[in-house]
């Protein structure tokens, strides 16, 4: 919502100010409106997570289909029974998507992008502007200095019992997964996003937006419609190896890392996508068939043209699918190899056994993790290019001169 406004035209807010809107007329009959597109987007977000969250609704007690399907699946055996429950959430998320899309039909938002003028701010008086301070600052005391002051200190009284081996080796699994899912995320984003480039059929488009739906499926749809195949293609590769050579095999892809690394694509490969999809279409054609028409293939030219040119959105793409993997818990839960918890899991159990001030070291970490990419995000908005050309001829000097004498 935040870039929507920030986006909109200023020629538009400023011909609803001169008809004689006032600001809270031209927000609520102009900009509103044409951010409507966007208010649904997070609406939908949030929706999706609040259906895909496990860990706070089972600390509370709270019955879902994450937690059902959770239950009725290692509490009960009945795997029949959570692919039901899983079917029924996935035909729940469906029915959001196509009511949304049913809202809007034939709407159309349309709007200019001419910037040439700030909009002139409207200041607040003393009293307003000191409730407007409040405001913003009421959720982010209760949601994260609060929450997060109690958490560091919980983590520095038990520092020794928290900080100890096992932890570093539960951030290390974290770390592991994490890394390769962002590498492999962003990579077949960009294979999608640059397919759609070169070929813009609906055949593309239709399977590269099939293959971005996962987000909307919670973690732990994800998990049951994963491992009942491959449990599978685990049985049946052990029938044929006994049939043939008279050895089993055992479960070859069930509860390894494979899998949960597919399970990650399946879920978050959307974040990727959307991050690198939106860089590559930056780019305009006329690089494509300038190098094209100087003898490069179109994988040299996604190579050498256009990685370097959008190595922000492929960093932006990594590090939120990094972020989102160390932090996400139902299909880790479900999925999992044996003996190899990663943070949220770690803080998922210590929680359940009420042993919060030791959840808060895992916690902590997680918070920080998350951090990162927030901030990178702001400082996104300088131009980096930009920056590096602005820098004096002394300066650029002076730094050859450091280079030459202090690294070769």
């Amino acid at each position: 919502m935040r870039v929507s406004f920030l986006e909109q035209s200023i020629r538009t807010l400023e011909a609803s100010r001169s008809l004689g809107c006032n600001p809270w007329r031209s927000f609520f009959t102009i900009a509103l409106p044409l951010a409507r597109p966007a208010i649904t987007a997070g609406l939908a977000l949030v929706l999706m997570e609040t259906l895909n969250d496990f860990g706070t609704v089972q600390f509370f007690g709270v019955d879902t289909f994450t937690t059902g399907i959770y239950r009725t699946w290692f509490g009960m055996g009945e795997r029949v029974a959570a692919a039901q429950l899983a079917t029924v959430l996935m035909l729940f998320v469906l029915g959001l998507i196509g009511l949304e899309l049913w809202s809007r039909r034939q709407a159309k938002y349309y709007q200019g992008n001419s910037r040439f003028q700030p909009l002139k701010p409207f200041k607040l008086r003393i009293f307003r502007g000191f409730l407007a301070i409040l405001a913003c600052l009421v959720p982010v005391f209760l949601g994260f200095l609060w929450p997060g002051y109690l958490l560091l200190k919980m983590a520095l009284d038990n520092s020794q019992t928290i900080f100890n081996p096992q932890f570093w080796e539960f951030a290390r699994h974290s770390l592991i997964l994490a890394i390769l899912a962002a590498v492999v995320a962003v990579a077949i984003a960009l294979i999608l996003a640059y397919g759609v480039r070169l070929n813009p059929n609906w055949i593309m488009q239709t399977s590269t937006r099939i293959a971005a739906l996962g987000y909307a499926v919670p973690g732990s749809v994800i998990a049951v419609g994963i491992l009942i195949p491959v449990g599978q293609l685990d049985n049946g590769i052990d029938r044929l190896m006994q049939s043939l050579f008279g050895v089993s095999t055992g479960l070859i892809f069930s509860g390894t890392i494979i899998t949960l690394i597919f399970a990650y694509l399946v879920r978050f490969l959307a974040v990727a996508f959307g991050a690198v999809e939106s860089s590559l279409s930056k780019i305009k054609p006329s690089l494509d068939e300038a190098a094209r028409s100087l003898g490069h293939s179109p994988t040299s030219t996604l190579i050498k043209v256009h990685a370097p040119m959008i190595w922000g959105g492929l960093l932006t793409a990594g590090m939120l699918t990094f972020v989102d993997v160390m932090k996400e818990l139902p299909a880790t839960l479900v999925i999992r190899p044996f003996n190899f918890d990663t943070l949220a899991v770690r803080v998922y159990n210590l929680a359940s056994d009420e042993r919060l001030a030791e959840a808060a070291g895992p916690a902590l970490a997680i918070i920080g993790v998350g951090i990162v990419p927030v901030i990178f995000l702001s400082w996104k908005l300088l131009d980096l290019a930009r920056f590096i050309g602005q820098i004096s001829r002394h300066h650029i000097v002076l730094l050859t001169w450091i280079n030459v004498n202090y690294f070769h």
